[in-house]
């Protein structure tokens, strides 16, 4: 067989690291003794990307393979999708639980590529697997169709409670601001706000990240002490990052403040990157965990929908909810990881560890906190608009006592089935890469307000 071999990366995260997977992936597909056609280099922008693709057009490949190094939004991965009729498949790789930054996050890109094409209706196949270990059987699977990620479909909405209609209609005239427009290629944070406000009653603000910088640039220097004493008393270490960029992080919590104020909202929906780093100069993260904590539930990269659905489950746990990515799944430890750079809820924090502040691992500017989560047993949840229904996804498992095993907030999670069911669940529900934790079995309850909600009902 002709392969066509599209290596993708961005810059931004561990290159060196990256080329050594890179090249452990082509000795397994040299190992199968297909042709090989495409670049051997990481593919770090759309117009190196789109050259590629016009030569394995050229030279007329029998398959095409995506190697989903580190993580990449989607838009690439969906015109790749579009510019070919053979088959296509995605193979990413995991990366060691370290305690360090997440060097790959490889996970979350194919994530965010099942999202998409699913969205899109473009069958694929997919392998999440070490290329230096045992991988052989699984690829030769993969490149012979035989690992397709299929289409799961959520069930019937189930039966309506009294518990779900208070919580529906606690939720019932709550107000989301969105700052910026969520980042090129997230599909998973387009959202319609007719549509939801006909869903569950909520209103949407949409607002541009200028409206934000303003209003932190505007804070008093007397509420940025006060937020400064509060976050000294919370975290390690915070002498010792940059004060300057320390404490334009802290304004934008202070301006999250005023905007709320002002506009009565109950939840933000922040485009967080790059411009809060690269135009204002401080990481709302850290902010982020604070109003978390204070039960305003902050949504990054503009999800709407995930801070619909925080509002959600804040409601039925009666306790601040984490926002977070899975990062990770590993079918010999039977475990996950949730992960985000550093905006957990401080309550959720192991309480044998102290906390610490830190800077964000790609971009470099605080405040992040950082914590490993506590153990202890949590349900996941999501208002999800995968394959293009609206529907409720909805787990359940333990939170393991177990090391940091990435930098920010981050936990082991073990869910009640098996880690590589769950995983292919997840691959073929086309679920969105974000997810609301906390803590405790909330799930008749929410099963209750999908019913009230008259939403269908999916349980991985």
């Amino acid at each position: 067989m002709k392969l066509g071999i599209l290596p993708l990366g961005r810059p931004t995260f561990d290159v060196p690291f990256a080329k050594e997977k890179l090249a452990a992936m082509f000795a397994a597909l040299e190992a199968t003794g297909h042709e090989l056609v495409g670049p051997r280099d990481l593919l770090f922008s759309e117009e190196e990307t789109r050259s590629a693709v016009a030569s394995l057009q050229a030279a007329e490949v029998d398959q095409v393979l995506i190697l989903q190094v580190t993580f990449t939004d989607a838009s690439m991965t969906v015109a790749i999708g579009a510019a070919f009729d053979q088959p296509l498949s995605i193979w990413a790789v995991p990366e060691p639980r370290l305690g360090g930054r997440l060097r790959l996050n490889a996970f979350c890109g194919l994530n965010l590529a099942a999202h998409a094409l699913g969205l899109n209706g473009r069958a694929f196949g997919w392998l999440y697997a070490d290329p230096s270990a045992a991988v052989a059987t699984d690829l030769g699977a993969l490149l012979a169709g035989e690992r397709p990620a299929g289409k799961l479909s959520p069930h019937a909405p189930p039966k309506a409670t009294e518990q779900g209609h208070r919580i529906a209609q606690a939720v019932h005239g709550r107000r989301i601001a969105r700052i910026g427009e969520h980042p090129a290629g997230f599909d998973t944070c387009a959202y319609d706000k007719d549509a939801m406000h006909e869903l569950a009653g909520v209103a949407v603000d949409e607002l541009s990240l200028d409206d934000l910088f303003a209003k932190a640039r505007a804070v008093p220097d007397q509420v940025a002490e006060a937020l400064h004493k509060e976050v000294s008393a919370q975290l390690d270490g915070i002498d010792a990052v940059d004060p300057a960029e320390l404490d334009r992080s802290l304004r934008l919590k202070a301006g999250l403040d005023d905007l709320r104020g002002q506009g009565g909202y109950d939840a933000f929906a922040i485009r967080c990157w790059p411009e809060t780093f690269t135009e204002y100069g401080g990481a709302v993260c850290g902010p982020a965990s604070m109003l978390g904590e204070a039960r305003v539930p902050c949504a990054c990269e503009a999800d709407v929908y995930g801070a619909l659905t925080q509002l959600i489950l804040m409601e039925a746990a009666n306790a601040p909810v984490f926002l977070t990515d899975l990062v990770d799944m590993d079918n010999d430890d039977n475990t996950g990881v949730v992960w985000h750079c550093g905006q957990a809820p401080i309550s959720m924090c192991d309480p044998e560890i102290a906390a610490e502040a830190t800077i964000h691992t790609n971009r470099k500017q605080p405040l992040l906190y950082q914590f490993p989560l506590k153990s202890g047993e949590v349900t996941l949840m999501r208002i999800s608009q995968a394959h293009g229904r609206t529907h409720m996804v909805l787990s359940y498992g333990e939170m393991l006592k177990r090391p940091m095993a990435f930098t920010g907030t981050s936990g082991v999670l073990r869910f009640e089935r098996p880690a590589n069911a769950v995983l292919n669940d997840i691959i073929a529900s086309g679920l969105e890469h974000h997810m609301a934790l906390a803590y405790g079995d909330h799930r008749t309850a929410l099963r209750g307000v999908a019913g009230a909600l008259g939403l269908l009902l999916l349980e991985l």
